[in-house]
């Protein structure tokens, strides 16, 4: 099977394009080798893959016929990520926690939302209020 193909069907990339676009850009590499997306891809294959930043390694344990459900997945690849990968991109994700530097442009919608959330007092409606 085709590695694009293959990718599709263990469900890492949503279409057939974007996995043939990322074996294009040198994403992806079976047996330390960049592969063109015609690169056909045999059991005991280690598969290594960049996407969201994070660099996945796998192992092809069979071939499926066509794309499985995501339960099944397993049977056809074993995922040998290391941890350390999936934790730096939670660190990665509290660095852009603030996006803007303090003082730099006007406010975004987002900001403005916030900024009147955290301004403003909480108000009695005129039913709840005491006579």
């Amino acid at each position: 099977m085709r590695i694009d193909k293959y990718l599709w069907c263990v469900r890492y990339y949503k279409t057939r394009t974007i996995a043939t676009t990322a074996c294009k850009k040198g994403h992806v590499r079976v047996n330390q080798e960049i592969v063109k997306p015609s690169r056909e891809v045999y059991p005991q294959d280690i598969i290594e893959l960049r996407k969201d930043q994070i660099n996945y390694r796998l192992t092809v344990n069979d071939i499926p016929e066509s794309r499985v459900g995501a339960k099944l997945v397993d049977i056809y690849r074993t995922d040998t990520t290391p941890k350390e990968q999936f934790e730096a991109q939670e660190l990665l994700k509290y660095s852009k926690d603030y996006y803007r530097k303090k003082g730099v442009g006007r406010p975004t919608k987002k900001d403005r939302r916030d900024i009147d959330g955290f301004t403003d007092a909480p108000t009695l409606k005129d039913d709840d209020s005491e006579e």
